[in-house]
């Protein structure tokens, strides 16, 4: 089989949505109809699996694929195999490159049929993406989201016109930036629950609501204020500052009195959830910089239930200026406090104790989920007696986990 020119059918599958710092990169590997001609059926045990690499043995890959499960592939004699790079939308640029080239954590896209044992894909034919281009792709948009992202809680959402007004806090002077979308921004939204970027979703602009957590990337004006966006993500957080009342060690979860709501809370703690301890003298540092900064200028995100001032990733406050998954500066300082934050050594659920006080980002979890804490925070005592108002927990964010695929969250 041959692939198809320009004049024949032409089907473009999406392949991978890579997790870049906490932004997402939708590639297309471009894709052709393979086949004499665009009438050709399709024989009824083709088989088109995506995902990457898991081994090479001879003419023999193991595919791990992104709906899950490892599929056996077998290049059949013949094959035509291309690269291509991230970004590009057809084959034009492809080149061809051999089965030795293929290694370990590349992506490919595989054409070909089911054998007779209804397990193995006779390729005929494989896509490739090589793993290091992804790496230099990630990096780039990694800066990209750095250079020209901005964040914060969504005010309000203007359909007729458009446009999305944030409002970027830290521990200090609040400032709006109003972003503005066109027919060619992309927009996804975080799953409510989970903690990962690579779930977020494409989505509308009816969707996203105020107090939502935003972030965007794309041209700002020069006086920063407004944003035309080329990409946007989204998503609906929980911020919960309290006291800890119970841990169950077995079961991984851990139970808050809520001093927003006086009620408990239960959460989850995961393999992603980040949880730090804050010595003393910083958590003394962090209050009195509220305490200066005064209750007019603190977060005023709805209790118990709005986004923080961000898969994966994969921290930042809404005030900072980085991508997703990247520690940024805001104007009050947040920035500082974020990436002094993530340099601090993790702790683990044995060293949380009854009695502890402690600020979390949560998931807002579905309607048969419990929430999963994406970031845990102790030794907090004195930031919360210097905010009341039980509002201080918005100072952090779970862009954290908008983290490459390295699983570093934070740091891509």
């Amino acid at each position: 089989m041959a692939f198809c020119d320009s004049k024949l059918v032409k089907i473009f599958l999406p392949l991978t949505v890579l997790v870049v710092a906490g932004a997402t990169m939708t590639t297309a590997l471009g894709a052709a109809a393979l086949g004499a001609s665009s009438s050709s059926a399709q024989a009824p045990n083709a088989a088109r699996p995506v995902g990457t690499v898991k081994s090479v043995s001879g003419n023999n890959l193991v595919l791990a694929t992104d709906g899950g499960g490892d599929v056996a592939v077998e290049v059949q004699e013949g094959a035509r195999l291309l690269r291509v790079e991230p970004g590009q939308k057809d084959l034009k640029e492809a080149v061809p490159i051999s089965l030795q080239e293929l290694l370990p954590g590349d992506r490919i896209l595989v054409r070909g049929q089911l054998a007779q044992d209804g397990k193995t894909v006779l390729a005929s034919a494989i896509i490739a993406m090589k793993k290091a281009s992804i790496a230099e792709k990630q990096a780039h948009e990694s800066e990209e989201w750095r250079r020209q992202g901005v964040g914060g809680l969504v005010s309000s959402v203007d359909s007729a016109a458009n446009s999305i007004v944030i409002t970027q806090q830290g521990m200090g002077e609040k400032k709006t930036v109003t972003i503005h979308l066109s027919k060619e921004t992309i927009i996804r939204r975080y799953a409510p629950d989970s903690i990962k970027f690579d779930d977020a979703k494409p989505a509308r602009l009816d969707e996203i609501k105020p107090g939502d957590q935003l972030r965007a990337r794309g041209t700002r004006s020069a006086d920063g204020s407004e944003l035309a966006a080329a990409e946007i993500v989204c998503g609906t957080f929980r911020n919960i500052a309290g006291t800890i009342s119970s841990i169950d060690a077995s079961a991984n979860t851990i139970t808050v009195q809520d001093l927003a709501t006086n009620k408990p809370v239960t959460l989850r703690i995961t393999g992603d959830s980040q949880i730090r301890k804050l010595p003393l003298q910083v958590a003394q540092g962090v209050a009195m910089r509220l305490r200066k900064a005064g209750p007019e200028s603190q977060n005023s995100a709805p209790a118990g239930g709005a986004a923080p001032g961000a898969r994966s990733g994969e921290m930042q406050t809404s005030g900072g200026s980085g991508g997703p998954g990247r520690a940024g500066r805001s104007s009050g300082g947040g920035g500082d406090f974020q990436q002094a934050l993530n340099r601090m050594p993790p702790a683990t659920l044995a060293e949380l104790h009854k009695g502890d006080a402690v600020m979390i980002v949560a998931t807002e979890g579905g309607l048969n989920s419990e929430l999963s804490v994406i970031t845990l925070l102790g030794g907090v005592e004195p930031i919360l007696q210097a905010s009341p108002n039980s509002n201080a927990s918005t100072i952090l964010s779970p862009w954290s986990l908008s983290a490459a695929p390295s699983g570093e969250a934070g740091n891509p």
